[in-house]
């Protein structure tokens, strides 16, 4: 496995542990005599990159069932449902989590006395793993079943950009009240949503020993795996905060390209006029270029020379990945009113509001859009400092 990074990579590097290597260094007895349900996938490693599995199973732990998210158990599916299956290497059942059913069910629980978790949240409000834990948690406490989280870093680190999520926004892809980029852990994202979700779970979160919220993943010793099919590396997971909200619309962010999340692009596109129109971006450098995703995971333009926008990552310090999209988007709404499509609740659900459609669609000037959100961030600083694990 290969560790990638992107422009402003840390200087040098700090092993840290996984939250899965400490529970079997450090608590197993937190295991000892119990049926344990696993909820992974291909992230789930040790800090040696041998599987959460395999871990579980050498320290004699007894597995009785896997759980996996959107994705997959291996994480290379894109689909909208995933059919449940067997782990061939153990005879363990795989319990789909994205498909019928988004959270276990009791009768998926009869064999299990703890849940487990290991997912590698990506640090945006839009990832899904963490809805899938929300979603475990409840299920786990309607049975009175125990919720160990084996936490992981955040890999782009402790910052707060973006616009909170509002309630009436809230769905599988967007469930707490909390900024696009959180700055968050998903073991702290569990302590927050238990609270303000008024879930209830019993709930045990092992911290990833070693991190620093000011860390980001390049600087942490342990091995990039990708958390999905188009997240290829750290440089698309910083701009994803960002680009995830042309999702909703008929730009391309690259999806069958080696740059997923890294661009924008549709064949109506003019990028440089784009550009020019976009200005200033702080952190970030944008430039022209064509793609032709080759694969079937971007639905829009497969097989196309696509004209595209190119974002790369210069200074993480001051780089705001919600402020520069929406100074795209407004952009694009300027100069390709006629060809942009919005896909207003799919947006809105992204965005966590439909203020700055609203304001789009009202020829609002991007920095003032961006302003609308800058209120909320200061109190959800305040608010999540109850849930914060790490320094």
């Amino acid at each position: 496995m290969l560790l990638f990074a992107c422009s402003g990579a840390d200087s040098g590097t700090d092993q840290v542990r996984p939250g899965i290597d400490v529970l079997v260094s450090d608590s197993l007895h937190l295991l000892e005599n119990l049926r344990v349900g696993l909820v992974t996938n291909q992230t789930g490693i040790g800090s040696d990159g041998t599987s959460d599995i395999d871990l579980l199973l050498r320290a004699n732990v007894r597995l009785t069932a896997i759980f996996s998210p959107e994705h997959g158990f291996r994480g290379v599916l894109n689909q909208s449902a995933i059919a449940h299956g067997v782990d061939t290497a153990t005879g363990l059942p795989i319990y789909s989590l994205y498909g019928e059913v988004r959270a276990p069910t009791p009768e998926m629980l009869a064999e299990v006395d703890v849940l487990v978790i290991d997912l590698q949240d990506i640090g945006a409000r839009t990832y899904t793993y963490i809805s899938t834990t929300l979603l475990t948690m409840r299920a786990a406490r309607e049975v009175q079943l125990p919720v160990i989280i084996a936490d992981r870093p955040n890999p782009i680190g402790g910052l707060v950009q973006g616009p909170l999520l509002a309630p009436p926004f809230s769905s599988f892809v967007g469930m707490l009240p909390v900024p696009l980029r959180h700055g968050m852990t998903l073991g702290e994202l569990a302590r927050f949503g238990n609270d303000t979700l008024h879930i209830g779970a019993s709930l045990t979160v092992i911290p990833a020993d070693g991190w620093r919220r000011d860390q980001w993943f390049d600087g942490t010793g342990l091995p990039w795996v990708r958390p999905s099919p188009s997240m290829p590396n750290l440089e698309s997971a910083t701009h994803y905060p960002g680009t995830v909200l042309f999702e909703a619309t008929n730009l391309s962010v690259g999806r069958g390209t080696p740059i997923a999340f890294q661009l924008v692009g549709a064949p109506w596109l003019a990028p440089r006029e784009v550009i020019e129109a976009v200005g200033s971006t702080p952190g970030v450098s944008l430039s022209d270029t064509v793609v032709t995703p080759t694969e079937p995971p971007d639905r829009k333009y497969a097989g196309l020379a696509v004209p595209s926008l190119k974002l790369r990552v210069t200074d993480r310090a001051v780089y705001d990945p919600a402020v520069t999209a929406v100074a795209i988007l407004a952009a694009v709404h300027a100069l390709h009113r006629d060809s942009l499509e919005l896909r207003a609740r799919r947006l809105d659900e992204r965005v966590g509001t439909d203020a700055i459609r609203l304001a789009l669609d009202g020829a609002v000037a991007a920095p003032e859009i961006s302003a609308l959100w800058e209120v909320g961030l200061s109190d959800f600083r305040r608010i999540r400092q109850r849930y914060l694990l790490y320094p």
